[in-house]
């Protein structure tokens, strides 16, 4: 076998290597990494707008202070959570930073239906822009949560079928299936409707 038919085999091996799919598991990895990132740029950009909402409500609201209580402590709750490098293959902690988010979005739920009460806070400029900023990030945040959903289906499906899977037993052993979002038990629930 002459040097030029070697090199052409070494370069047609490399090409089916290439087209088999042999790269996808560390680039849906990255995916997965890049959507995460999203998700939790969206929930700081949330956090980030609760200090200024309370302080408009409570100049307003002052005989609300359970609600806006809760509001910070679960922002607080937040902001002191230590996320593990590992949070994404890792159920409880990924459970724990979903369960903080979901109180936090809970709490400024019932600070919204609160301020229902209140037509001059409602009408009031800072007040309206707010709301509007906190709207848009929930808009956000669903967005980014479904991108994430949809990258870690792509990586998990890959590193568990054929030949995902073979390349992840011959060259990428460390690859873990990634944890996913799941529906609070409480959207489940129906909502009660009294007139």
């Amino acid at each position: 076998m002459s040097r030029f038919a070697g090199f052409t085999v070494l370069l047609a091996g490399l090409a089916l290597l290439s087209g088999c799919g042999i790269n996808n598991i560390p680039t849906y990895d990255e995916g997965v990494k890049a959507a995460w990132s999203q998700v939790q740029n969206q929930y700081q950009r949330r956090a980030d707008l609760v200090p200024n909402l309370v302080e408009t409500v409570k100049g307003f609201a002052k005989q609300e202070k359970e609600v806006l209580t809760q509001v910070v402590e679960a922002r607080a709750k937040v902001a002191q959570t230590k996320l593990p490098d590992n949070i994404l293959t890792n159920p409880e902690a990924f459970k724990q930073f979903q369960d903080n988010q979901a109180a936090l979005g809970s709490a400024l739920s019932r600070l919204l239906v609160v301020v229902e009460r209140y037509p001059e806070l409602k009408s009031n400029q800072n007040f309206l822009a707010l709301q509007s900023q906190l709207e848009g990030t929930e808009n956000r945040i669903a967005v980014a949560r479904r991108d994430y959903i949809q990258e870690v289906q792509r990586y998990n499906t890959e590193i568990r079928t054929f030949p995902g899977r073979i390349w992840k037993a011959i060259l990428y052993s460390d690859a873990q299936v990634k944890e996913n979002f799941t529906a609070q038990e409480t959207a489940q629930q129906t909502p009660k409707v009294s007139f």
